[in-house]
């Protein structure tokens, strides 16, 4: 795919200068407005994660794209003809297996593990959105098969993904407010700050890259409330702050788990269910949480 890679290549030439301009001008606003929108170590870390990811992208991509062309193979659908309308039906449903992808991995434990890094941060910034989940390269492939089976070439699909990804980065500011109309079709900036919030209000909301159609449709949309405001980060803190414990520490929770005296099917519960799930309600799920407080009313939030 030569190709794919000369406009991924153009892409990361434009795109470089774009993101620097804007972390800039945000770390100015955030300097003269006197918030803590910024960590010195927190923006390495997120720098370091971005490469890490980068680079298992890179050495898995032959693996991934071959996989794709072999089910693009197999299709029972041609290709659109029309281009725009092909184009067009690409980022509508590349967008859909990006909110399954997104939803799965905050709803399995197994691939929240994966995905805890993007949300670990307590600081909600631009260089935020390249906090990656490093190893979701791995399986992330896997979502975009139905859309191969139907007609859309592999390589296409890459080159919509990193366009999608420039504006799934750029959303990752507090210095944008409600933008109107554009609340009810795209995932903005104040339905973002919703997502990486921990307040129990907005656990596992706007899951979407760009349209937030996707959670109005399937029930997972939440309003960024003035009465609520966002408290950014996990739900637990992390022990320490060292790269390695944000990439692994939940994988070391789920550890501690395996390690007690319970039987397998109990052990890949843990592995399989939602994030909080055990076996004697001992902890609760987001749902569980959510609930909760619906039934205790909004002013008697949980304090984990």
């Amino acid at each position: 795919m030569p190709g794919t890679y000369a406009f991924e290549d153009l892409l990361l030439k434009l795109s470089t200068p774009f993101y620097i301009s804007l972390i800039c001008l945000e770390i100015f606003i955030t300097y003269r407005s006197h918030r803590v929108s910024y960590g010195l170590k927190d923006t390495f870390t997120n720098a370091a994660l971005m490469l890490i990811n980068g680079s298992i992208d890179l050495l898995f991509r032959a693996v991934y794209v071959g996989v794709l062309i072999w089910f693009y193979n197999m299709r029972i659908v041609e290709p659109i003809a029309n281009p725009y309308l092909y184009w067009f039906s690409l980022f509508l449903f590349e967008d859909l297996a990006f909110y399954t992808l997104h939803y799965v991995d905050h709803h399995s434990r197994l691939f929240w593990a994966v995905h805890v890094t993007h949300h670990s941060s307590e600081h909600f910034n631009l260089t935020t959105g390249f906090r990656s989940s490093v190893f979701q390269p791995l399986y992330r492939f896997v979502y975009f098969i139905p859309l191969v089976l139907v007609g859309f070439n592999p390589a296409d699909i890459v080159i919509m993904y990193s366009l999608t990804q420039i504006y799934g980065i750029i959303v990752h500011t507090e210095y944008v407010d409600k933008l109107g109309w554009l609340e009810y079709i795209f995932v903005t900036p104040s339905h973002h700050r919703v997502h990486h919030a921990s307040n129990i209000q907005y656990l596992d909301k706007n899951m979407g890259m760009c349209l937030i159609i996707w959670d109005r449709l399937f029930g997972t949309f939440q309003e960024e409330m003035p009465s609520v405001p966002p408290r950014y980060g996990l739900t637990k803190h992390t022990e320490t702050e060292g790269l390695s414990e944000t990439v692994f520490h939940e994988w070391k929770e789920i550890k501690k788990d395996f390690e007690q005296p319970i039987d397998l099917k109990t052990k890949l519960k843990y592995l399989i269910k939602a994030p909080g799930w055990s076996p004697d309600g001992s902890r609760q799920t987001s749902k569980e949480l959510q609930k909760e407080i619906l039934e205790k009313g909004p002013a008697n939030e949980i304090v984990i």
